[in-house]
């Protein structure tokens, strides 16, 4: 009777230790059920009052000793009532790649955008508006004669003072040599300069002269002079002036020539004779380019005088000015056909011996020539 008691007893507590053994650890075998002396209690827990949950361990299960086989629908059912939150949290998913393909660029701000903590490295540093340091030139001025040698570097020395400005260069140009068409005799002029020499110094030479077709020169001049670099754009310029027509005479020069701004070239000089005589002459031009090759050139010209010279037919004040304007069109560079006109006026005293020799006091002049350098 008593074993038939213990029997019932095994098969009404079956369900419930088939329900919790998979708490049980692998290191606690299954427990035998002891020999019960009461009915079991309703709560299926209630048969284990001695199991300590607490120590159980619910960190990170080792998944290398996991079944992963799919789970039977006792356990599917039993993990219902798991809380998933204390196993730790799950592996994030990665994210798949943007597409900026898609983006519209146009609407983003990109003025708020901290680029300083982006990659694309630092910004170069402001050049400092100074002068160089004093320890810039601390050096010895001819380090390379300590290596090399003073006899094996002068060579390389005098070819790198020629090659950067200590050569001399030789130009010459015929800024006017032309024919003039005009009431009463056709005439021509001439008026060519040139240098040679470096760029501060050089030996400057200037040649001008003008006469009517079967009557005497009307005038001849040639100019030797010291031209010195008084700037970027301008030369002082001393030296001699020798007339051959319509008297010999020799004049002191002193004068400056260059280029001012918006490219006005200019000459202007004053002159002292052996005689005495106090002249001064300006000269103003200008190259205004139609094209790369049709250039028209505005020129302008005075000469004054501080006292009457009555055998050059010079009056006190202003003695003549030109006014012309000529179009050329370079084929090249150095070779350069034009036309043009020129306008004349004697004023003053000078207009009244022009008028006393027979002369007109203002005259036209149509012209045609060749500008030329080499």
């Amino acid at each position: 009777m008593r074993v038939f008691a213990a029997a019932l007893l095994l098969a009404a507590a079956a369900p419930a230790l088939g329900q919790h053994a998979h708490h049980q650890t692998p290191a606690e075998p299954v427990r035998a059920a002891p020999e019960a002396t009461e009915a079991p209690a309703e709560n299926p827990h209630a048969a284990h009052p001695t199991m300590d949950h607490g120590s159980m361990d619910h960190g990170a299960p080792d998944q290398g000793a996991m079944n992963h086989d799919a789970p039977t629908a006792t356990e599917a059912a039993d993990h219902n009532g798991m809380d998933h939150s204390a196993m730790g949290p799950a592996m994030p998913e990665t994210a798949p790649p943007m597409d900026h393909s898609n983006m519209d660029h146009s609407k983003m701000d990109h003025s708020k955008m901290d680029h300083s903590a982006m990659g694309h490295g630092s910004a170069p540093a402001d050049i400092p508006m100074a002068p160089p340091p004093a320890a810039a030139g601390s050096g010895p001025p001819r380090a390379a004669d300590a290596i090399w040698g003073a006899a094996a570097m002068r060579a390389s020395r005098e070819a790198l003072a020629h090659e950067n400005g200590g050569m001399s260069l030789f130009w010459f140009q015929g800024d006017r040599a032309e024919l003039r068409v005009r009431e009463g005799h056709d005439g021509y002029l001439w008026d060519v300069q040139g240098y040679y020499g470096g760029d501060i110094d050089k030996f400057w030479f200037k040649s001008e002269g003008e006469g009517s077709f079967g009557e005497a020169m009307e005038g001849v001049e040639v100019q030797a002079l010291w031209s010195h670099a008084i700037g970027p754009f301008a030369d002082l310029q001393l030296g001699l002036r020798q007339d051959f027509a319509p008297r010999d005479r020799t004049y002191a020069v002193i004068g400056v020539q260059g280029l001012a701004p918006y490219n006005y070239e200019y000459d202007v000089a004053a002159f002292v004779s052996d005689k005495g005589d106090l002249t001064a002459r300006a000269e103003l031009e200008l190259d205004q380019r139609i094209t790369q090759r049709l250039i028209l050139q505005p020129r302008g010209e005075a000469v004054l005088s501080a006292q009457d010279i009555p055998e050059l037919g010079i009056g006190a004040g202003v003695d003549k000015i030109e006014l012309g304007l000529r179009l050329r069109y370079e084929f090249a560079r150095e070779f350069a056909p034009y036309l043009g006109i020129e306008q004349e006026w004697k004023l003053g005293q000078s207009a009244d011996y022009a008028r006393a020799a027979g002369e007109d006091a203002s005259v036209t002049n149509f012209v045609a020539g060749i500008r030329f350098w080499f």
